[in-house]
């Protein structure tokens, strides 16, 4: 039977993830997430059948993108990939997540400290992904470190742009919609 360990970076985005299910609150970016879920995978006895969902917001890097997402891809937007590479290193700046999660074809998460909420920035990420959080590229790299299949579930609270300083007044909407997706997740692995 599969076991579930659910990642959110804010209290606020798990606030209505049942009482019974085991939630890490990572805080905010990637240096907290990775230790977070580091932390909570170490101390397990064990990680057989279990899946870490990461669930959380994020903002819309392209026009007309809204609801929720289960992105198929994660890329880490504010690391020097290019320069790691010249210098005979491997950034491991994407992972593929094909595999673990039924994401839609195509939808990349990036991933950065960077709170985006300048247009430009916005612009330029939205040439390599559709969607922008904090913690979720820590959150698969570190799930990935133990072994354990990982999903990320993100639901759109803003565009990315100057409406993301609502996020505030925005996330309580969000944080109901994934915590019914979740429910959705782990219905279906008791059926199967």
């Amino acid at each position: 039977m599969v076991s579930y360990l659910v990642v959110s970076a804010t209290k606020a985005e798990a606030a209505h993830v049942p009482a019974d299910v085991p939630v890490v609150i990572t805080g905010v970016g990637k240096t907290a997430a990775a230790v977070a879920v580091t932390r909570a995978l170490a101390a397990l006895p064990s990680h057989d059948d279990l899946v870490v969902v990461n669930i959380g917001t994020a903002g819309a890097l392209r026009d007309g993108m809204a609801g929720l997402h289960e992105p198929v891809a994660v890329l880490n937007h504010d690391l020097s990939a290019d320069a790691l590479r010249a210098f005979g290193y491997d950034p491991q700046e994407l992972f593929e997540l094909r595999e673990e999660a039924a994401g839609e074809q195509g939808v990349v998460l990036a991933t950065g400290d960077l709170f985006v909420s300048d247009p430009l920035v916005r612009d330029e990420l939205a040439q390599r992904a559709h969607l922008v959080d904090m913690e979720g590229y820590a959150v698969v790299f570190a799930a990935r470190a133990f072994g354990v299949p990982v999903r990320l579930v993100k639901h759109i609270s803003d565009n990315a742009d100057e409406t993301a300083l609502e996020w505030v007044a925005l996330v309580d909407r969000s944080a109901r919609v994934l915590a019914d997706r979740l429910a959705e997740i782990m219905s279906a692995s008791e059926r199967t």
